[in-house]
């Protein structure tokens, strides 16, 4: 858990770390506010796919190993569950490319 909390501060750092150079940017613009949203969007979509991933991909090993039988049973679920978590960040990314463009 300890881990987890310096990961989160990690990543919380360098997220806020890029927003000024975006906000620059796109101050001249007059949508500093896009960018500033752009940027936490696909942060905190990164941060929450890749916890969900890793959640998923444990509680399948955890499955087989207390089951190796059942890891037919439990491998094809486990793959389309990551691929829809997956298409979610994609999702938040391409409204991010949508806010910047904004910008």
């Amino acid at each position: 858990m300890k881990n987890f909390f310096r990961l989160s501060f990690l990543m919380a750092a360098t997220t806020l770390a890029s927003v000024p150079a975006l906000a620059q940017e796109a101050a001249s613009k007059g949508g500093g506010l896009f960018a500033i949203g752009a940027g936490v969007a696909i942060g905190v979509a990164a941060m929450g796919g890749a916890i969900g991933q890793g959640r998923a991909a444990a509680a399948a090993l955890d499955g087989i190993a207390r089951n190796p039988s059942a890891s037919g049973k439990i491998f094809v679920p486990m793959i389309i569950g990551l691929a829809l978590i997956e298409s979610l960040v994609i999702y938040a990314l391409i409204i991010a490319f949508n806010l910047s463009g904004k910008a």
